[in-house]
């Protein structure tokens, strides 16, 4: 029997836990996480709802992700980089695959991919008055 779709809550929480498994391990990404999250079971909930609501039409996140990594990214130094977006979408891309297959499951492929360039490019954006002081 082949894998399940991502059809419910449940789906969309194992998702964003075994994925944040993986990313608070990887050393080349895990610091950016582990050194700003303080509340992981809270951070966990907002996820699964931010996916919730990209994936299954659900209105549950309220939230400007796009404005909290650009100031994640000053908090760092402004040492996030592509190079980094890779590592999460490589994590998220086997993530998927080793316990979904589906449109759904497609669908938060590509909805990472596009989240991943609009929030880098916003990371930009925030760093282009650095460069003309």
């Amino acid at each position: 029997m082949g894998k399940m779709d991502i059809g419910n809550r449940k789906d969309v929480s194992l998702l964003v836990h075994r994925f944040y498994e993986k990313v608070r391990k990887d050393p080349e990404i895990g610091g950016f996480f582990n050194s700003t999250i303080m509340d992981w079971p809270g951070h966990m909930e907002k996820l699964t709802d931010f996916w919730e609501t990209n994936l299954l039409f659900v209105q549950k996140y309220k939230g400007n992700p796009i404005k909290v990594h650009a100031e994640l990214d000053k908090k760092v130094g402004h040492k996030i980089e592509n190079y980094h977006f890779g590592i999460w979408l490589r994590h998220w891309m086997e993530t998927l695959d080793a316990h979904f297959e589906g449109p759904n499951a497609e669908k938060a492929k590509q909805r990472a991919r596009n989240i991943s360039v609009r929030m880098f490019m916003a990371i930009f954006e925030e760093r282009k008055p650095l460069a003309n002081n």
